[in-house]
């Protein structure tokens, strides 16, 4: 898969470029159903399956006080588009100059005069331009103008809900991860860089590795059945999100125990997937009681890894 940094500048081009427009943040089910018909469309007249995507997050560019609790970051995205099958990621920097481009700028000089689009596939609630002025109707007229198609996918029900990022992510911070395969396609996962510690879970006997995931959602503060890749090695993992109000009562971390993993993860990054929320974060009277339930905790991620089929426990990415 190709990457362009920056579209706008970009002198790169590619032949027969059908292309779909969006933040794609998840590249969840919904999504994927847009991918599936962009490279139907692509592969039809033997072109380019091209994904545009918005880099920071919109939210993150508007609201930089707030977390905008995105589901994947930019990294892991590409990832997924590239497994989809997409040949192209352009990256739109989304600063002053794109947020106030108006939609007209957006087709003429982003769609047409950059990318050549001889197609666009857009989803059900598509806008684009300043202030988000531009919607379906007006890209079809825009296309008609310039001499390129367009097709709207509509949106995908699951159980009766719309799927989308915002639903998704509700879910995630309510901690409510072990049915999201039913609109992510996958388990939801969380990719972190490893940081110093205290060296508390060590003492305990359960050292832990502390991750920054940066402004990525995080599921509700408890403990949860997980499993972590450490340079494509599996490992399960009790995973604990909070503040351990036990031993430390600060900012929230997420804390990854790996289960018979040896020696220092002098790691940059581990890749978290989580299965199932076994309980809420909880203060105990004291450090022995904490080292009991983590053991506890521990033993029962080792059963319930135990009773699953080989071919489940298995990294769904």
């Amino acid at each position: 898969m190709r990457t362009v940094e920056d579209v706008r500048t970009t002198d790169v081009r590619f032949p027969g470029v059908v292309a779909t427009v969006g933040c794609f943040d998840g590249v969840h089910l919904g999504h994927q159903q847009i991918l599936d018909a962009l490279l139907e469309e692509s592969r039809a007249i033997g072109g380019t399956a091209a994904v545009m995507t918005l880099e920071p997050h919109p939210r993150q560019y508007f609201f930089p006080e707030n977390a905008p609790n995105i589901l994947t970051d930019a990294r892991t995205k590409r990832r997924l588009l590239e497994e989809r099958g997409v040949d192209v990621v352009y990256t739109l920097p989304f600063d002053r100059d794109s947020a106030a481009m108006s939609a007209q700028q957006f087709v003429e000089s982003i769609l047409v005069g950059q990318c050549k689009v001889e197609k666009v596939v857009v989803g059900h609630d598509f806008a684009f331009g300043h202030d988000a002025s531009g919607d379906y109707e007006y890209l079809t007229t825009a296309a008609r103008r310039h001499g390129f198609e367009v097709r709207q996918i509509p949106p995908l029900i699951i159980g009766g809900q719309r799927v989308s990022s915002t639903l998704i992510r509700e879910r995630v911070i309510q901690g409510e991860v072990c049915n999201l395969e039913q609109y992510l396609g996958r388990k939801f996962s969380l990719t972190g860089t490893v940081i110093a510690g205290r060296g508390i879970g060590r003492i305990l006997g359960f050292p832990t590795a502390n991750l920054d995931v940066g402004t990525c959602a995080t599921p509700a503060h408890g403990v949860y059945a997980a499993e972590a890749f450490v340079r494509d090695t599996r490992y399960v993992a009790a995973v604990n999100i909070g503040i351990a109000p036990t031993i430390r009562d600060e900012h929230a971390l997420v804390e990854a125990h790996l289960l018979d993993y040896t020696g220092d993860l002098d790691v940059a990054e581990i890749e978290i997937v989580f299965h199932k929320r076994l309980r809420p974060e909880k203060k105990f009277a004291s450090r022995d009681a904490l080292s009991e339930a983590i053991a506890a905790d521990v033993q029962c991620i080792r059963e319930y890894f135990s009773r699953m089929r080989p071919q489940e426990a298995t990294r769904l990415l």
